[in-house]
């Protein structure tokens, strides 16, 4: 005998979305606590906006950007890791998972270089208001990139269509918050 939450009944909204509902529980808690960083982030500019100026101007907008079109990429490849996995295809879905998570570390590889340059230059989580936010929100994000790879990995060896969309949910949800990083934290002036 099953029970509700085996079965995904008894979750309201959030048994209709794909993968196992407990974790869109988590997505939505990930979600608001980057909403928090987000809205600190805007009222801590407000206060400082000669220090956020400053701050971004020594940010390279070139590495964000190529972090990005890495992360739309892996989005695409964990979505066709699902795609493959519904229609029977389980090597290829690995493929896509494997193809996704080595995307993932590529980003980790890049943010390590950004990460480097701002220490060569004296730039670190105590230098001002401003990279005490860049460094929480992109290394708490980053963190959320290695637990993403992880989640890849355990769904591709424990293989079924729910646990691929419950590891790609969360992926997305990865590749959702830098979508809202990048611009507000690299390009919004």
């Amino acid at each position: 005998m099953t029970d509700a939450t085996e079965t995904g009944q008894g979750w309201g909204a959030l048994s209709s979305l794909p993968g196992n509902p407990i974790m869109w529980v988590l997505i939505i808690s990930e979600l608001l606590v980057f909403g928090a960083f987000f809205l600190g982030f805007g009222g801590a500019r407000l206060f400082e906006p000669e220090v956020f100026r400053a701050g971004q101007a020594r940010l390279d907008i070139a590495l964000g950007g190529a972090n990005t079109l890495i992360l739309v990429s892996s989005g695409w490849l964990a979505a066709k890791a699902v795609q493959a996995a519904h229609d029977g295809r389980v090597a290829a879905s690995r493929r896509f998972l494997a193809a996704a998570g080595a995307l993932g570390v590529a980003f980790l590889a890049v943010k390590g270089v950004e990460y480097a340059d701002k220490a060569a230059h004296g730039i670190g989580i105590e230098t001002d208001t401003f990279w005490t936010l860049f460094y929480l929100m992109t290394g708490f994000h980053a963190m959320h990139v290695v637990m993403g790879i992880i989640v890849l990995a355990i769904v591709g060896w424990r293989f079924s269509a729910e646990n691929i969309e419950t590891g790609t949910a969360f992926w997305h949800m990865v590749d959702l918050i830098w979508l809202i990083l990048f611009p507000i934290v690299y390009l919004v002036r």
